[in-house]
């Protein structure tokens, strides 16, 4: 379901830095655990990172460890990627999608997803 709402994604040269937004007014974001995830041209849905509810823990590929970092301002109702040092295969569109249980590798486990930012990373 379409629940969710992304922002923050541009253009964006290697190496450089974006941070990306998560929110809604539908409901609490502190009660889900928040997963992003990415989608590039050609290729399968792929997991970035994930929050727990509560902020019992914080996941992240591979790929992302030690450049991205998830957050939440909880006041605001948003959880936030933080991604630095872009590189060119970061390029995709981003998801957020939030799920009732806990972090989930399958993105069937996030029942409300928003509809996407765009990032490329480009010189």
């Amino acid at each position: 379901q379409l629940r969710l709402v992304e922002s923050g994604g541009d253009l964006v040269q290697p190496g450089g830095s974006l941070r990306l937004s998560c929110g809604t007014s539908a409901f609490t974001l502190q009660y889900y655990a928040i997963g992003w995830w990415r989608q590039a041209p050609g290729k399968e849905r792929e997991g970035v990172s994930c929050i727990a509810a509560y902020n019992v823990s914080t996941y992240y590929t591979d790929s992302v460890k030690g450049r991205f970092t998830m957050s939440r301002d909880n006041a605001k109702n948003t959880v936030y990627l933080q991604m630095n040092d872009l590189k060119p295969e970061d390029t995709a569109i981003y998801y957020c999608g939030a799920s009732p249980h806990n972090c989930d590798a399958d993105y069937e486990g996030y029942n409300y997803w928003g509809q996407g930012t765009q990032v490329t990373v480009s010189s």
